[in-house]
């Protein structure tokens, strides 16, 4: 076996806000695996400032693992427990190797395209006027469960469009998931989460910024809204670190982002720990390109996850993989009508 990476430079479309700042571009890696006449493909999706392997050596651990592949895929990962991301890529890779169809890594009702999965509509930060036509958007196009992203306008502000939401759209009609990206400060947390309530807020995800466990265990027990762990779970890796988390935090729910956490065996193992505490759970991709998001999808239906997902990002990017993903009245599909298509990028392919 052979393997090698090319770096990727995906351009946004139009540049997302967050609490964290504005994203213009978003870097990847692609890792191939050659066998014969056979390959398999996979993403290793570093998240420049919230990944735990944002490190300066990243390329060279890259670059090992693919002169170190003929050890497999086990072994491989084991010694990859600081880099998150790199397990997911490889995964992949090994995955996609083995498959008859190098793209179908979960033979599904879902990839044969007869059945799909449902997702919220993501609303970017930005000038209150720009927040209102993606919502308008979002709801016109099908979507009955959208994610905000809150925390870096005024919140009297972002409180009055939610207002403005609900006078509109009642909770019976439109699900409203709210992210904070941490961005709230510890003393005033517990005041915005009594103000959101009133809006009906099915979950708020990261209210205050990661490593806060005791503030974060008191907020689980007193919000009146529902709050979903996030950038809490990167960086743990040991199953009794997990266990301990959530046995002391008590979050009503964790969110899933397979590229942070240790691919897909580390988002089981979350999962497994989820369930034994009656903990919810749903799945959200983080920026990957459409080859990320691929793999991510057909893992996340085979899940039977009955809440909306996170996965509606492959359309962010006016450079991105060409593939069957598309997302038709609130539901992302693998379309029959639509192929792969390398010819915009050099992608090892």
């Amino acid at each position: 076996m052979k393997a090698y990476f090319k770096k990727y430079i995906l351009n946004f479309k139009v540049p997302g806000g967050t609490s964290r700042g504005i994203l213009r571009t978003k870097e990847t890696w692609f890792l191939r695996i050659d066998d014969g006449d056979r390959f398999g493909i996979g993403e290793c999706n570093l998240f420049k400032g919230l990944s735990f392997d944002d490190v300066e050596d990243y390329e060279k651990v890259l670059e090992d693992t693919c002169n170190r592949i003929d050890l497999g895929l086990d072994s491989l990962y084991r010694g990859l427990c600081k880099f998150p991301s790199i397990q997911f890529g490889i995964e992949q890779a090994f995955m996609s190797l083995k498959a008859k169809n190098p793209f179908i890594l979960f033979p599904s009702n879902f990839t044969s395209s007869e059945d799909r999965i449902k997702i919220n509509g993501l609303i970017w930060m930005g000038h209150i006027d720009y927040m209102r036509q993606q919502i308008e958007a979002k709801i016109n196009n099908g979507f009955d469960c959208i994610k905000l992203k809150i925390g870096a306008l005024n919140f009297e502000e972002e409180c009055e469009l939610l207002a403005e939401i609900r006078k509109s759209y009642p909770a019976t009609k439109i699900e409203i998931r709210v992210d904070a990206n941490g961005a709230f400060l510890v003393e005033e947390a517990q005041k915005k989460l009594d103000k959101l309530a009133s809006y009906e807020i099915h979950s708020i995800e990261q209210p205050i910024k990661p490593g806060n466990i005791e503030q974060m265990k008191r907020l689980c027990k007193s919000s009146p809204i529902p709050i979903a762990l996030d950038e809490e779970l990167i960086g743990i890796r040991s199953r009794i670190k997990k266990r301990e988390l959530l046995e002391t935090i008590k979050p009503q729910y964790i969110i899933l982002k397979p590229s942070l956490i240790g691919g897909y065996r580390g988002a089981e193992e979350w999962i497994n720990l989820a369930k034994e505490q009656e903990i919810g759970w749903w799945v959200t991709s983080a920026l990957e390109s459409n080859i990320g998001l691929n793999a991510i999808a057909q893992w996340t239906y085979n899940l039977k996850s009955t809440l909306p997902q996170g996965l509606g990002t492959g359309q962010l990017f006016t450079n991105n993989v060409s593939s069957p993903l598309v997302i038709k009245g609130g539901h992302l599909v693998y379309s029959e009508n639509e192929k792969w298509d390398f010819n915009k990028i050099e992608v090892c392919i």
